[in-house]
């Protein structure tokens, strides 16, 4: 069981697997966009397709819970939206400021 919990008043996303903590994002909102800074895998898990899955649970929950427009400064992320382009709209969502 994957579970991917947002700490707002750190700026970062924890992501489980199986109760153990094995994944963070780290990211900033400015105004209406929300800018993915950083990412990271437990390094014994890298390679095992964790990141991409905490990924998609990130851009998941952004798409469900938020307005925001996803910037990808994290080059991870990057790759990902371009692999993906089921969430290209993340990138191109017109906002209140829009």
């Amino acid at each position: 069981m994957t579970e991917l919990r947002n700490l707002v008043a750190e700026n970062q996303y924890l992501f489980s697997v199986g109760g153990e903590e094995v994944g963070l994002a780290d990211y900033r909102v400015i105004g209406d966009e929300i800018h993915i800074t950083h990412t990271e895998i437990t390094p014994r898990l890298r390679g095992s397709g964790l990141g991409a899955r905490m990924v998609r649970a990130l851009l998941d929950s952004i798409r469900s819970d938020t307005d925001y427009r996803v910037i990808a400064d994290c080059g991870f992320v990057r790759d990902f939206l371009r692999r993906n382009p089921e969430y290209a709209e993340l990138q191109t969502r017109r906002t209140s400021s829009s």
